[in-house]
């Protein structure tokens, strides 16, 4: 067992640095300043050389030979197993091109936030040519002849193919594009009105996320134009964004990330700076943040107890009852951007993308088209145009930091969620009695013990069969969905 010793020691630092680069881009998106960005660029890839030499030293591969065919316990096996997982791709990688893409997509980052608040993506075509080119080039390395897209989405999901998305995604549109027509026809429940103060919004955030569970001993909540999660074991932190008319945009994207969040706090703490101290996949991460924006947060017995904090935070906002607070919540009603879409039209956001990407990688879309091919199946999915850039391709952050892959994981998150749900929903059954007062405990308890305490000890779809006892599929999905939205709009 020296062998797997030393390789332990050994990945240790090698986790404590990609900590340290997570947090790099941390600060990026949050409090850097914006002159910063040439040197956080070199930054970031001198950074990634590191990571590359340490991921791709021989005595890594001299460790793993060395274990070959010995006999380990089910933690030092997962160990293993993501450790060659990590050498078997960075090895196909040359070091120059790890170095390029870190460099070239930290500077991609403030080049798409220029071209976002200018609406012009003539601006930022250029810089996403070359984030694409470096993609490709590095896909074809990890393809090794193989499916180029596939190799990108082993990133985000490992085991998981486009063809077996396809399959998942291709029952997905067109049942929930007939139940948004459906809804679509009956009368739109009534929103909320007025003007909420950022600080009351702020406030109310807070105690969202500490009734999610989330510790802020070992996190902490920022603002950021594009809300995300960052870090795991002991330092995880989120960021949200407020909207002086639209304070949910705060609650769910808190709560949302507070599921990201709440995954990485929740790993055993043996886990902690090893291959199993962060979440297994984008998609079981996806899972958990879905689960607690959707199934619960949004559930009509947590927002009849949302309903009295906002009162109570911010007076008469327009709506005078639980049912209708709950309805307005819920409102399903057109919109341009991924992140405020309703649950119904949320997947149809994410199968978009997962096209298009698709068919930049394969060279059948090029980047000077891609504005136009977004703005073409936007309407023919959703009846109506794309006003401006900004709400249609450079609305997300992702293509710029090279994230092809990575927006599959969101639509199969929601459908392990719904997986997740109905197994919920049977082990406890006064679920909702708990939800109307404000307690989420026994909901988030059972995810932290049947999912979050893992990590990555097993495979992604394994994790959720575990917890789920059902194989993955789209069915439990659909079937919340419309049971919800059928009671919501008399359907």
């Amino acid at each position: 067992m020296t062998a797997y010793d030393d390789l332990m020691a050994y990945d240790h630092d090698t986790q404590a640095l990609a900590q340290i680069a997570g947090r790099l881009g941390w600060d990026q998106e949050t409090v850097m300043p914006r002159g910063a960005a040439p040197q956080r660029a070199e930054e970031m890839a001198a950074l990634e050389s590191v990571l590359h030499a340490r991921r791709t030293d021989p005595r890594v591969g001299d460790w793993l030979a060395a274990l070959d065919g010995v006999s380990l316990d089910p933690v030092a096996a997962a160990n293993v197993r993501e450790i060659t997982r990590s050498y078997e791709r960075a090895s196909k990688v040359p070091a120059k091109l790890a170095a390029t893409l870190a460099r070239v997509t930290s500077a991609a980052q403030g080049k798409w936030a220029d071209a976002r608040a200018g609406d012009d993506y003539a601006a930022f075509a250029p810089v996403l040519s070359e984030v694409i080119d470096l993609k490709r080039e590095e896909g074809a390395a990890l393809a090794a002849g193989g499916d180029v897209y596939d190799a990108m989405l082993a990133d985000y999901e490992p085991g998981t193919t486009a063809a077996d998305l396809q399959g998942m995604f291709g029952a997905l549109r067109p049942a929930l594009s007939e139940l948004r027509t459906a809804i679509l026809e009956q009368p739109k429940p009534q929103g909320v009105t007025g003007a909420f103060d950022e600080a009351a919004q702020l406030k109310l955030s807070a105690l969202l996320a500490q009734t999610f569970g989330y510790n802020t001993d070992h996190g902490r909540i920022d603002k950021a134009v594009h809300p995300f999660s960052s870090g795991s074991g002991l330092d995880v932190r989120i960021t949200t964004r407020t909207n002086l008319h639209d304070p949910f945009n705060c609650f769910y994207s808190t709560i949302h990330e507070v599921g990201h969040a709440c995954y990485e706090q929740n790993i055993d703490t043996d886990y902690l700076l090893t291959p199993l101290g962060q979440g297994v996949s984008m998609g079981v991460h996806e899972s958990q943040s879905r689960i607690y924006e959707n199934q619960i947060g949004r559930s009509r017995a947590f927002t009849g107890w949302l309903f009295g904090q906002m009162r109570d935070a911010f007076g008469d906002f327009g709506i005078d009852s639980e049912e209708a607070f709950c309805a307005a919540v819920n409102r399903v009603s057109n919109g341009y951007i991924r992140t405020e879409a309703d649950e119904v039209q949320y997947n149809l956001h994410v199968l978009l993308r997962f096209d298009l990407e698709r068919a930049l990688m394969a060279g059948d879309l090029q980047v000077g088209d891609l504005e136009a091919a977004w703005n073409d199946r936007f309407e023919a999915d959703f009846g109506y145009k794309v006003d401006k850039a900004s709400n249609g391709v450079l609305q997300d952050v992702h293509w710029s930091v090279g994230l092809f892959g990575y927006f599959p994981t969101y639509s199969l998150g929601n459908v392990y969620a719904g997986c997740l749900h109905d197994a919920l929903r049977s082990a406890v059954p006064d679920l909702d009695a708990q939800l109307s007062v404000g307690d989420t405990s026994a909901a988030t308890g059972w995810l932290q013990q049947n999912l979050q305490r893992h990590g990555g000890l097993y495979e992604p779809r394994e994790v959720i069969e575990r917890a789920s006892g059902q194989v993955p599929g789209p069915e439990p999905l659909l079937a919340y969905l419309r049971a919800k939205f059928s009671d919501i709009y008399a359907l």
